[in-house]
């Protein structure tokens, strides 16, 4: 017997809608995380983008525990000397909360050529509603 290999062609993709509401913001990001690579499905292949699309809703409820509203920084830079910029978490979560949980997510996605692809599947949504209907998407309650 063979060892299981999926490849671009036979992957089939499903929809999934994740509730951020009262839940850790780490927790909801991994989850999306592993469900945009694959991780969830029996024919998980690692070199082969074989995850589904997520939808994440209610961004803005998300918690971050312990202190981290006030002691974590989102940082860019222009590129320019002193171009240095910080953004506390608690004005990030308060402005632009889909911008908090791309952020997670990208950073729990492989550092490779297919988490560019992976995170194209990810839409995040401030409030309950989302304009993904048509897709039929499932909740996720495991």
């Amino acid at each position: 017997m063979s060892t299981y290999m999926a490849n671009a062609a036979t992957v089939e993709r499903k929809w999934y809608i994740l509730d951020a509401a009262g839940k850790p913001l780490g927790k909801t990001a991994a989850l999306a995380a592993d469900i945009l690579r694959g991780k969830i499905k029996p024919t998980y292949t690692p070199h082969v983008d074989c995850g589904d699309y997520v939808i994440v809703i209610n961004a803005d409820k998300a918690v971050l525990t312990g202190k981290k509203l006030e002691q974590k920084y989102y940082y860019t830079h222009s590129g320019y000397v002193g171009g240095l910029k910080a953004t506390q978490y608690k004005r990030l979560m308060a402005e632009k909360p889909e911008l908090a949980m791309r952020l997670a997510v990208k950073g729990m996605l492989q550092k490779n050529k297919l988490a560019a692809d992976q995170l194209t599947r990810l839409r995040v949504f401030r409030g309950e509603e989302h304009t993904h209907q048509a897709q039929k998407p499932e909740v996720w309650d495991r």
